[in-house]
C-alpha cells in the first residue's frame, strides 16, 4: 500500500484516549498524523528512549533523547469535547459540508 492515502477518524488537534498498549487508558491531544501509514502522534504519550551521537558542526549534543513515537489510529478514540467521553466518530452534512458528529450525544466535532 505505498503512496495510498488513508482517511482517519481524527485530526491534529484532537483530543483522544488511548484505548490499547502500553499507555491505555491516558488522554492527550494529536501533535501529528500521518494519513500514509494510518498512524498519530499524541503528546506526552507512547514515549521511547533515543540515542543520538554529538555532531559539533550543527550543535547537536548527544545523549539520550525521549521523544513521542506513533501509534497506530485504530488504537485512539476521539474525546466529545460537548460529553467527555470517548466516542465513535460519525458524518452528516451541514450547510453542504461534511462534518464530523459524536456518536453518544450527536454534538459536533469540528470547531
Amino acid at each position: 500500500m505505498a503512496n495510498s492515502k488513508k482517511s482517519l477518524h481524527v485530526k491534529t488537534g484532537d483530543r483522544v484516549i488511548v484505548t490499547a498498549g502500553k499507555d491505555k487508558g491516558k488522554q492527550g491531544n494529536i501533535k501529528k498524523s500521518i494519513p500514509s501509514e494510518g498512524k498519530v502522534v499524541v503528546e506526552g504519550l507512547n514515549m521511547i528512549t533515543k540515542a543520538t551521537k554529538a555532531n559539533p558542526a550543527y550543535g547537536i549534543q548527544g545523549g539520550l533523547i525521549k521523544k513521542e513515537a506513533p501509534l497506530d489510529s485504530s488504537n485512539v478514540m476521539i474525546v466529545c469535547p460537548a460529553c467527555e467521553k470517548a466516542t465513535r466518530v460519525a458524518h452528516k452534512i451541514v450547510d453542504g459540508k461534511k462534518v464530523r458528529v459524536c456518536k453518544k450525544c450527536g454534538e459536533s466535532l469540528d470547531v
